[in-house]
């Protein structure tokens, strides 16, 4: 069973940082769950933004923030899209499992970058300079919760469309 943030209550804040972004990984990638692949790509708003393209971004965010962070290898080099943007996209070849399963890599490959630094570690791959792991992981925590609460969204208008139809 997974750590939640409510069992690490009184852990130390490295403890509780990791089941914080834990919990929102686990969230952003259940999103999915029981969806059709129609209804993970439906546009429900005038940006890019679909359900699965939100889960496709997040796994570009883990890349970013665990990636290119940590080694300092490029995002050409990584194989990601240089504007944050480009990484909603999705392609023919898009699906829920295989999005699934990058984003299941790239949160594993988050936790084993950075399981030998401590927070004030400098991390000195992202284009701000060097960056404190403390940082990375409340800026990767921002972004994940505010991830989340948009797929709620595109979940609950999606499940409440199919309903009434």
């Amino acid at each position: 069973m997974a750590v939640t943030s409510m069992d690490v209550f009184h852990a130390p804040l490295r403890e509780q940082l990791d089941a914080f972004l834990d919990e929102h990984r686990a969230d952003l990638d259940a999103s999915l769950d029981g969806l059709t692949e129609e209804q993970a790509r439906r546009a429900l708003v005038p940006s890019r933004t679909t359900l699965l393209g939100l889960v496709k971004h997040v796994t570009f965010v883990e890349r970013v923030w665990f990636e290119e962070a940590v080694t300092g290898r490029s995002r050409t080099e990584l194989g990601l899209p240089e504007d944050a943007g480009d990484s909603f996209l999705l392609s023919d070849d898009d699906t829920i499992e295989s999005i699934r399963a990058a984003y299941r890599t790239a949160c594993a490959a988050s936790r084993a970058a950075v399981v030998d630094l401590g927070l004030d570690d400098l991390l000195t791959g992202n284009r701000r300079g060097p960056l404190p792991l403390r940082w990375v992981y409340l800026h990767t925590l921002r972004e994940l919760a505010q991830h989340a609460g948009h797929a709620d969204i595109l979940r609950e208008q999606i499940l409440a469309a199919d309903a009434r139809a």
